[in-house]
Order: structure tokens, then sequence, then C-alpha cells
């Protein structure tokens, strides 16, 4: 039902607005008689020491709890760290993260992202099979078949093999998938002869099955020539995938060991 609004609470000493909500009924006023600690708190103890009440004003009325919520993310995303709201708000993933007007961010000014890949070599996987059937594969439990599974297709990878360093800058082309419904070139992944055959294993199982997302390589390099400059401070991560938005040092890293330039990749 539309009877969720959106408020703001504003201080009358210098009628700066200090924290945004959203409820129904009497939410708005439930500020008023909270005896935390939080920032919040303090500041309204600090106006009715001075004899005065915070302004609270509705701004937003008639709305679902799903527009209040994203309502009030906008306005706490606008004002930032002027409020005194602890949370972020919901939708916090949907929102530019604050002082990173200054520098391309993917997923939010290119369509598309740049992640970081680890390989993950072992039973189930192996580097040359990636390579020469133009694939990479997570799974084997719910955690790492969701991290895969967060690929897109269009976004851009930077596989990182444990013990090596960089091997590859590749684009994704079809976003992953359990790894018994991959074709390749109209054969079924597991009909390929490959350096790992165990890539089967759990197949018919949709929580552990490996799952495969399909992968333009741009550049690629063998193990044994494995990109990396040790205590560089490279970015490198035990997860299958991680944004690298707030790693300029290992962009620009990869850009020069693969002659690639993201910016224009990513346009």
């Amino acid at each position: 039902m539309n009877d969720y609004y959106v408020y703001v609470y504003i201080d009358p000493r210098n009628f700066e607005e200090f924290y945004y909500g959203k409820g129904k009924g009497s939410r708005k006023h439930a500020h008023l008689n909270d005896d935390s600690d939080s920032e919040k708190s303090r500041r309204i103890k600090a106006i009715k020491r001075e004899g005065l009440e915070p302004i609270i004003r509705v701004i937003a009325r008639n709305l679902s709890e799903h527009d209040a919520l994203l309502v009030e993310k906008t306005l706490l995303w606008k004002l930032g760290r002027q409020l005194t709201n602890i949370s972020s708000g919901h939708y916090a993933d949907n929102f530019r993260p604050h002082d990173s007007l200054h520098k391309y961010l993917s997923g939010f000014d290119f369509q598309n992202g740049l992640y970081y890949y680890n390989v993950g070599e072992g039973p189930h996987r192996n580097w040359d099979d990636y390579v020469a059937h133009g694939f990479i594969s997570a799974g084997q439990g719910p955690r790492f078949r969701d991290a895969i599974l967060g690929l897109q297709a269009g976004d851009f990878v930077a596989a990182y093999l444990k013990g090596h360093g960089f091997v590859g800058i590749g684009r994704v082309t079809q976003s992953a998938r359990s790894v018994r419904k991959v074709l390749i070139d109209n054969i079924p992944l597991l009909q390929k002869e490959l350096v790992c055959p165990n890539i089967a294993e759990h197949s018919n199982d949709p929580d552990n099955s490996e799952y495969v997302a399909l992968v333009d390589w741009i550049r690629t390099v063998p193990r044994n020539r494995a990109q990396w400059k040790p205590k560089s401070g490279l970015f490198t991560s035990q997860l299958v995938r991680a944004s690298l938005d707030g790693q300029p040092e290992t962009v620009k890293y990869l850009e020069q060991a693969f002659s690639v330039d993201f910016r224009e990749l990513l346009t």
C-alpha cells in the first residue's frame, strides 16, 4: 500500500538537514525520544538544550515501501557525509560511492565492469583449457557459483593464477551457466578434449556444479610468463571475482603489461 513517506530532520539553529528516514504513521517522531549515543541523538539533544525542537518535515508521501526506500537512498547519497544516518540505506550497491566523481567507474560511467578473476586452478579447472576453448569457470559450491554468476556479457576480466600472476585479459561473451549446458562451436563443452575433465563433477547438482562463462580472450600468456611485480601492492584476492574499480595501480599495471586500454575497451 502507498502509505509510506520520507521525512527529514532539520537543525533550527542553522537550517541544516541532518537526518533522512522513511516510515509510516508516527515514525517520523520516534527519534525525538531516542536515548542512544548516536550522532543523530546527540544532535537532537543539543538542539533541545537550546530550548528548541528539530524541524521535522515530510518531503515525499503516498509511496510504496520500495519507492520510499529508493527516495531515502537518493537523498542519503546526495548529502552523504553531512548526515547523521548510520546506515547507507537500502540500494547502496545501486549508487555510486562517494568521493569517486574524479574517476571513471565500470558499471556507472561504463555499461560493463572490469573484474579481477581468480582462476583457482585445481581438480576442476585448468588455465590451458580456458585459453584453448575460450571460457572461465567456478563452482563446486553455492558461494563460488554465485560469484561467477555475477559476471555479465560485456564485462572484462583480468585472470589471476595463484603463485604465478596475471595470465590474461578477456571479455565475457556469455554469462555463466552449468557446465552441462555449455556449448562451444555448437559442441557440448563436456565432449571437448580437456586437460581437466573433472570439470564435469557434480554437473547434475545445481548447487555444486561447475559454472562456465564464455570469454573472448584479448591477451593471454602461459603460466610461466605470467605478469607480476613482487612487493608492488598489486591487488589479489581469494575471492573468485572482485571489482577493480578501487585498484587504479593494478589497472595501470595490467594496461602496461598486456598493452590494453580499459577505458577504450569499456566505452
